[in-house]
């Protein structure tokens, strides 16, 4: 084959399930030039006057050069085309480290995701359990004969507890005053859910701030539960060393993480991103969770790297991308309201999506 192209960017994107891969080398950057493009089963190779090009693809993964199909070239885009592959399942578990109680048998420490600080340290964990889902409570009415014996009745976490939410995880702090305790209103108590376990009065002080950084990890729902939500809390054994992980990179994949796991226990793709006021800021669809992108940003030398996204490229990064594909609308500047009103209902948009990939 042949395209004109300097500097190609390669984008592959291979569907396990479906054994089937997209192909995409990008528009050159300046000009063009002839280019010449070899495809084997464990590799693609770009010729130019200047050099050659050479992306190896990882062992898992092999395709069928002689099943190209749907040539095409893409004004702003580049060459398109598609073509079989051979992709080994994936066996990887999307398994947070306290999604299962058998991790809790050692001592943890849970330090702020965005600097590093302690925020508890060597907390021994005796049950981790899962919180239940959204509307549980309705559910329990049509299993009891009787009066429903949880009503009103807040799930406390005890002293060497820990209850995982969707986005948050449940802590009791009764033994680490690690930072001055603020002054709580009194409680008002509701049914609880893994949504919904207590409600304070608006202007009681419930935020948690990182002393070092002052991102806010939480919130304090009694004298003795502390709610710290995923996406700013990394909880590690205590015997093992922190490593800092680029914040973009440990929100995309707690993310996809959680649309992953959502979508298998719940039956849906649809999903909404709240702020801590209730406010709508994304619409996301999960298009599919089986994809595994490789992706070069274009180079005169041998390519043996894979980096998905230039903000976290490693050059010691040497294996492709598991990612979650979702299509995604914005709901700032007073855009798609009505679509964040019937996301529940309607899985048509009012305005143009875009897709983007989430590593996971």
């Amino acid at each position: 084959m042949a395209a004109p192209a300097a500097g190609t960017h390669v984008f592959l994107e291979v569907r396990r399930r479906l054994q089937s891969a997209l192909l995409i080398l990008g528009e050159p950057k300046e000009g063009g030039m002839p280019m010449d493009i070899s495809l084997a089963p464990s590799s693609l190779q770009v010729k130019t006057p200047e050099g050659c090009t050479e992306l190896r693809f990882p062992a898992e993964v092999r395709l069928v050069p002689s099943s190209c199909r749907g040539l095409q070239y893409v004004p702003g885009d580049g060459l398109h085309l598609r073509l079989q592959v051979r992709a080994e399942p994936d066996n990887t578990k999307l398994i947070s480290m306290f999604n299962q109680s058998s991790q809790a048998q050692g001592c943890c420490t849970f330090y702020c995701q965005s600097c590093g600080e302690v925020v508890i340290r060597d907390r021994k964990l005796l049950r981790v359990l899962p919180l239940p889902s959204e509307n549980w409570g309705a559910l329990v009415e049509e299993w009891c004969c009787h009066p429903d014996p949880f009503a009103n009745k807040p799930l406390h976490p005890q002293e060497h507890d820990c209850f995982i939410g969707d986005s948050f995880f449940l802590v009791n702090l009764r033994s680490d005053l690690w930072q001055p305790r603020p002054e709580l209103a009194p409680v008002e108590t509701q049914c609880p859910s893994s949504e919904s376990h207590f409600k304070l009065k608006p202007k009681a002080n419930t935020k948690v701030i990182c002393k070092r950084c002052k991102v806010m990890l939480g919130e304090t729902m009694s004298s003795e539960t502390t709610k710290f939500f995923i996406t700013e809390i990394i909880i590690q054994p205590s015997e093992r060393n922190f490593s800092i992980v680029p914040r973009s990179q440990f929100v995309q994949n707690v993310i996809a993480q959680c649309l992953v796991e959502l979508s298998s226990a719940r039956s849906t793709f649809r999903f909404t991103i709240q702020g801590h006021d209730g406010k709508v800021y994304i619409l996301l669809w999960l298009l599919n969770s089986d994809s595994l992108v490789i992706e070069s940003l274009g180079s005169s030398k041998s390519i043996k790297k894979f980096p998905l996204l230039e903000d976290i490229l490693k050059a010691d990064s040497s294996s492709a991308w598991n990612a979650v594909k979702v299509l995604y609308q914005p709901c700032i500047k007073n855009r798609n309201e009505k679509g964040s009103s019937y996301q529940h209902e309607d899985p048509g948009a009012p305005a143009q999506p875009s897709d983007d990939y989430s590593p996971c």
